[in-house]
């Protein structure tokens, strides 16, 4: 690893939850390129995570993956336990991982669904941000990544999805300012129409047009944000939010 200055040196271990595809995949890339040691979470999807692993040590990150369940707390432990002796210090978190599940209104949700979807996007976030907390000594970044839903709300589609965004909205802020003293910032990015796999077949050619800027949101340009929120460059950023959105 090169050093340089302080705003161009390599800045550590970040772990990215939820890393395999996406918007995590991404993040996974541009921060190996930015000299970031990089750990991926997945829960499926084995051949993309490892694909992305080598795709960062080929950037000179050194990177790897762990199968994780972020709703799981000794799978959480276990994580952070484990992280690899011969990377940087920890200094990183992106809790990135989440679900979705089919558009439905809210008279129409069961129990189960509306559960599991708050189990992953914010016990998950609350569990991994906890185990990166205790371990960031000297200091780190937090960045979460919620959604344009926590403030639209996605009615007739998604508001289980909107409300979990919400709470780790609420997450962001409230965990800001405990740790701020600590040199640990906590900052957020919301995402709009962005063009992953998550979205239902279709939907975001219905949906672009209501976009400002006419189109949905490519992963690296919400990797961009996230990297940037990670970076000293943001280093007097906490407890914001950075709406990547197209200017919906």
């Amino acid at each position: 690893m090169t050093t340089g200055t302080p705003a161009e040196q390599p800045s550590g271990l970040v772990v990215i939850t939820g890393g395999s595809r996406g918007i995590g995949a991404a993040t996974a890339r541009r921060a190996a390129a930015e000299g970031w040691d990089v750990r991926i979470t997945y829960r499926t999807g084995e051949d993309e995570a490892r694909r992305v692993v080598e795709e960062c040590r080929g950037l000179g990150s050194r990177a790897d993956a762990a199968r994780v369940d972020v709703t799981e707390e000794d799978d959480v432990l276990e994580l952070f336990g484990s992280l690899p002796a011969d990377a940087g210090p920890l200094r990183g978190l992106v809790n990135n991982a989440g679900i979705v599940a089919p558009a439905g209104s809210v008279v129409d949700l069961e129990a189960g669904r509306i559960r599991r979807l708050l189990e992953v996007n914010v016990l998950g976030a609350f569990l991994c941000a906890r185990e990166a907390v205790r371990r960031m000594t000297d200091g780190g970044s937090i960045v979460n990544v919620s959604s344009r839903a926590a403030v639209l709300g996605s009615p007739g589609e998604y508001v289980d999805y909107a409300a979990s965004k919400a709470a780790l909205d609420a997450l962001t802020t409230g965990l800001a300012q405990e740790v701020a003293g600590r040199g640990i910032r906590v900052n957020g990015v919301r995402p709009g129409f962005i063009d992953t796999g998550i979205h239902a077949p279709g939907r975001l050619a219905r949906v672009a047009p209501s976009v400002p800027m006419g189109r949905a949101g490519r992963a690296e340009e919400v990797a961009a944000a996230i990297c940037w929120l990670l970076s000293p460059q943001s280093s007097f950023t906490t407890g914001a939010f950075l709406d990547v959105s197209g200017g919906r």
